[in-house]
């Protein structure tokens, strides 16, 4: 319930493509809001689906002990990677090892990527004695079914003679064998993510994620034979089955990885819900702002702007809509739950202006947008 201090103004945004992490959203609208709006009690409950930001959010909501490391990048180069410890759980964010903004669009290779520095965030949550690492799926640059993850567990891909194949997953179409057993102790794994592609098939990593990561029609193919021999391995070695297991596909097939480690799966949204207590905010919310960088047909399939306008709904709580872009039309948004929707875009004239100031430009049409919306006790 509201008091008589204020209508209570929930800002719940995902990120914002690669300009603004949630965090950084949230505060933009936060800002521009108050300047159009001052009277409204505003709370900020920044989301993330388990890819870019999944850290960063749980801090916020958590608080916890971030611990700043080197790992393996994608590429095989030293990335800076950021864990977070709280209450005996390790949240890992694989994108901050694995991510496809650490490769340049022009370098991006699907067959090489590799996953070791997840493993390595893994380790790290061992020695440090976590009993439960939450690993958060999405956003990678990688297509290698885990195997850099299992290498760095010592349980790396191996060919005929036992020698280690080299990173990536077209490798993986030499797979023999694995180096020796994956132990990472009795740390418990979860799996966050939102995805529920299988490993293998039209639906599986190597079709629908390889082309975004630099994959083009036969090296999608070869992707594909590489990890069907992937999961033959993983079945002989540890008798874990994991090729059509839904979730198996995410992060290029890390999500089948973790899964053959025992790991169990979390919606990744679900999981930020939780424990950044967003049902209780919007409980108490009069009025609900959420965004992402584009609101297009994908947002309206249980992407995390139609989780938070559902919860509106659900309500009878306003829901509006602050993207970078919008595609969607009134009466299907409506249909989701969203009684406006906003873009930035628009706001500032052009794309290359949105991009080239992002908060800024999304500050800017949070106060237009807030002076629309006023309570009357502003």
């Amino acid at each position: 319930m509201t008091d008589n201090s204020g209508r209570v103004v929930l800002i719940a945004p995902d990120c914002f493509g690669g300009t603004l992490t949630a965090n950084e959203a949230a505060e933009a609208i936060a800002e521009g809001w108050r300047r159009g709006s001052p009277a409204d009690r505003l709370l900020l409950r920044p989301l993330a689906d388990g890819g870019p930001g999944f850290v960063d959010v749980l801090h916020t909501a958590l608080g916890g002990e971030l611990h700043t490391v080197e790992v393996t990048g994608p590429r095989g180069e030293p990335v800076t990677a950021v864990w977070l410890a709280h209450d005996g759980t390790a949240y890992i964010e694989s994108a901050q090892a694995a991510g496809l903004h650490l490769v340049p669009k022009a370098e991006r290779a699907a067959g090489a990527a590799t996953t070791r520095g997840v493993g390595e965030l893994l380790l790290e949550a061992v020695r440090a004695g976590m009993r439960t690492a939450v690993v958060g799926l999405g956003g990678s640059a990688t297509t290698d079914g885990g195997a850099g993850l299992f290498a760095a567990l010592g349980a790396g891909p191996v060919d005929a003679l036992g020698s280690p194949l080299p990173d990536g997953g077209a490798a993986l179409a030499d797979c023999a064998g694995l180096a020796g057993r994956p132990d990472l102790g009795e740390l418990r794994l979860v799996a966050a993510s939102d995805v529920d592609n299988p490993l293998l098939g039209p639906t599986g990593a190597a079709h629908v994620f390889g082309p975004q990561k630099g994959a083009d029609a036969d090296q999608v193919e070869q992707l594909d034979r590489a990890l069907t021999r992937w999961s033959e391995v993983l079945l002989e070695e540890l008798g874990a089955d994991v090729a059509g297991l839904a979730g198996a596909g995410a992060a290029g097939g890390l999500g089948g990885a973790l899964l053959a480690l025992g790991a169990t799966v979390d919606s990744g949204a679900d999981l930020v819900r939780r424990l950044s207590q967003l049902d209780e905010a919007l409980d108490s919310a009069g009025l609900v702002l959420t965004g992402e960088g584009s609101f297009d047909w994908q947002s309206l399939r249980g992407k995390l702007v139609s989780r938070v306008a559902a919860g509106a709904a659900e309500r009878g709580v306003p829901c509006l809509v602050l993207a970078g872009q919008v595609s969607v039309g009134r009466r299907e948004a409506g249909a989701a739950g969203v009684e406006e929707s906003y873009s930035v875009t628009e706001h500032v004239g052009s794309v290359a202006k949105a991009m080239a100031e992002p908060a800024a430009g999304l500050s800017g049409l949070a106060e237009r947008v807030a002076a629309q919306w006023r309570s009357p006790q502003n």
